[in-house]
C-alpha cells in the first residue's frame, strides 16, 4: 500500500502525493501560452504532475474553450498542439449524471454553466479539490478551491 506524503507549494498549501486535483481552462490557458504574470502561479501544479506527485483533470468545457482561441485566430497547428497536450491528461466527459449535477450546483451556487460543469466533474471523479482563477467559486462548499493566490 502506497502512502500518500503532503508536500506544500507557495500558495497552493499542503498536497498530498497521488491526489487528482481537476483543473479549470484558466489555469490551462496561463501555462500553454506563458502568461507573464498568471503561468507562474499555477506551473508548480503541471511541474508536480510531470513529476507523478499529481494527477490533473480537465473537463471537456475546458479543452472547447482552451481550442476556442487558437481557432478563432486561424491557428490550426497551434490548436492541434494544445489538444496534444491537453489530452496527455484525464479529460472528463460531460455524461447525463455531471450535467444534472451541474444543473443542481448551477442554481445551488449561482454559478454560470461552464463553472457549475467544472465544479460537478470535480465532485464526479472525487478530486481533491478544484484549481481555478475564477473568484465565482468563493461560496462552494464541501471541495477545495485553489486558486493559486498567496496563502
Amino acid at each position: 500500500m502506497t502512502e500518500t506524503v503532503p508536500f506544500y507549494f507557495a500558495g497552493w498549501g499542503s498536497l498530498s502525493d497521488g491526489v487528482t486535483l481537476l483543473v479549470d481552462t484558466a489555469p490551462w490557458i496561463y501555462v500553454l501560452e506563458d502568461h507573464p504574470v498568471f503561468a507562474p502561479r499555477f506551473i508548480g501544479l503541471f511541474e508536480a504532475a510531470e513529476q507523478g506527485r499529481l494527477q490533473l483533470a480537465l473537463t471537456t468545457v475546458t479543452v472547447a474553450e482552451v481550442l476556442a482561441g487558437p481557432f478563432k485566430a486561424k491557428q490550426t497547428a497551434l490548436a492541434k498542439r494544445y489538444e496534444k497536450a491537453l489530452n496527455r491528461y484525464q479529460v472528463v466527459p460531460l455524461s447525463a449524471e455531471v450535467a444534472a449535477l451541474a444543473a443542481q450546483l448551477r442554481v445551488q451556487y449561482r454559478l454560470k454553466l461552464p463553472d457549475a460543469v467544472q465544479l460537478a466533474s470535480a465532485l464526479d471523479i472525487g478530486a481533491a479539490a478544484l484549481v481555478t482563477h475564477d473568484r465565482n467559486f468563493s461560496s462552494v462548499q464541501g471541495l477545495p478551491v485553489l486558486t493559486g493566490e498567496p496563502l
